[in-house]
């Protein structure tokens, strides 16, 4: 498919030669609808990774994941820096970092997500160690930060480690079930011979104490698999049209039938597959990145190969009625740069906001998903970094889309912190668009838009 790039001719006169584009800042680069609210640099390139926003305009905090991705100083940024995007001016108002950082190995702080539970807010940050140092079983340190902006009361309430599988947690989501119960699924580093890429837990019988942590399932991984990987991304949402909880994950590249599945997580303790997307058959090796469309009719997603990563549109409609269960082709892809990869995808139908690496924030009307156009970006990538420095190793890293304003953030690992509004979407409710108002966004009071009320399930 081809990508519709809007000022092409102005980026290449401002790229210039290869030796111009060493002298390339961030934030030069933009459409004229998507404008700049705030941009913090956090630290040395390399220490930035996901992001998390709370939706209530109440509560204007945003929790930035911490790494030594690049390596600038081991250590010593692996955590996660707390942001007050209130007005007049951004600033971070906690840093916080794990204890004997010197003596840590690995990636270290990769995403967060926070909840709301019986009135308490709640920050949840996954972590990923290898090698000799310590915590190689640490998957997830859970805070309590209610009293934000009063950093003072912010307080740890514990630590998930899954049992016997080192290498932490690579992603992680929060998710109000149909049923009541407030559950956080987390993607663990499976062994071949482990049935679940990822794993589940009651977050109120974590915060209460319970000995198991509040572990109540998993999420299988076909096989067989030849090395040590669970799912990469999770993604949950309730399907109205179905009555249904939904688990949209990424598996491994070494998956034969590898690497989106769908599965019905209705009953959390014994998920049904609904639909498998193969990578290989459009030549990907695994899977990534994957979300879908508010009503889940439509699914986007990145896989894992180097170099070229378009985002692919794919129809789940034949998996999901049973006709077709393994999807093979996807009906659209879109992507700016023909060598270069995208990350992370929040849907907003009619638009699909994409942090595209080295590309920046990328907004796409996805209207027609045969066909995919770009009508916003901005280009968060310090181009004082040498371009081209790595396929999936610059840029921005991930974003979040608050429903309640539109406000649009991003961390870039070079850069640091950015927060946009963008002409024309001041907020977002999916009913306004003939959409189940099902995001990546939580109603964590009520639950799922269209689900019936019920009580939790013990």
């Amino acid at each position: 498919m081809r990508a519709r790039i809007m000022g092409m001719t102005v980026a290449l006169l401002a790229l210039g030669t290869s030796g111009a584009r060493a002298q390339y800042p961030a934030g030069q680069h933009f459409s004229p609808n998507v404008h700049l609210v705030s941009h913090i640099p956090l630290g040395a390139g390399g220490t930035v990774m996901d992001i998390e926003m709370e939706q209530e305009l109440s509560r204007p905090f945003v929790y930035v994941s911490r790494s030594d991705y690049g390596k600038p100083a081991i250590g010593k940024s692996i955590g996660f820096d707390v942001l007050s995007i209130k007005d007049p001016a951004t600033r971070v108002i906690r840093r916080w970092r794990i204890d004997n950082p010197d003596l840590h190995q690995g990636l270290g702080g990769m995403a967060g997500k926070y909840f709301k539970l019986k009135g308490r807010y709640y920050y949840v940050q996954s972590f990923q160690f290898r090698g000799s140092g310590p915590d190689l079983d640490l998957g997830d340190i859970v805070f309590d930060v209610t009293t934000l902006p009063d950093t003072t009361g912010m307080r740890e309430v514990g630590r998930i480690r899954p049992p016997n599988l080192p290498g932490g947690t690579h992603n992680l989501f929060a998710y109000k079930h149909s049923d009541g119960r407030t559950l956080l699924f987390i993607t663990v580093e499976a062994t071949p011979a482990y049935p679940f890429g990822a794993h589940v837990y009651d977050m109120e019988k974590f915060v209460a104490g319970a000995p198991d942590q509040g572990f109540i399932g998993g999420i299988p991984l076909p096989g067989p698999r030849g090395s040590n990987r669970g799912y990469h991304d999770a993604y949950v949402a309730y399907d109205p049209a179905n009555h249904r909880d939904v688990f949209y994950g990424g598996g491994p590249e070494t998956t034969p039938l590898g690497g989106n599945y769908v599965y019905d997580v209705t009953d959390v303790k014994n998920p049904q597959l609904l639909a498998t997307i193969i990578a290989q058959s459009s030549m990907q090796s695994g899977g990534h990145t994957f979300v879908a469309t508010p009503d889940g009719r439509y699914g986007f997603t990145v896989m894992t190969s180097l170099a070229h990563q378009p985002l692919r549109i794919w129809d789940l409609k034949p998996a999901l009625d049973g006709t077709t269960p393994v999807i093979r082709q996807p009906i659209g892809e879109w992507t700016v740069a023909p060598t270069k990869s995208s990350h992370m995808i929040e849907v907003r139908w009619p638009y699909a906001f994409v942090a595209d690496y080295e590309q920046g924030l990328r907004v796409l009307d996805i209207r027609n998903l045969a066909d995919p156009v770009q009508v916003g970006f901005y280009d968060t990538y310090d181009y004082r970094t040498p371009y081209g420095v790595g396929t999936e190793a610059a840029g921005a890293f991930g974003l979040d889309v608050r429903n309640a304003d539109g406000l649009i953030v991003v961390p870039d690992l070079q850069s640091g912190f950015w927060a946009f509004r963008m002409d024309g979407f001041e907020g977002w409710n999916g009913h306004d668009w003939g959409m189940p108002n099902v995001s990546s966004v939580q109603d964590w009071d009520n639950g799922p838009d269209g689900a019936p009320k019920q009580r939790g399930v013990s």
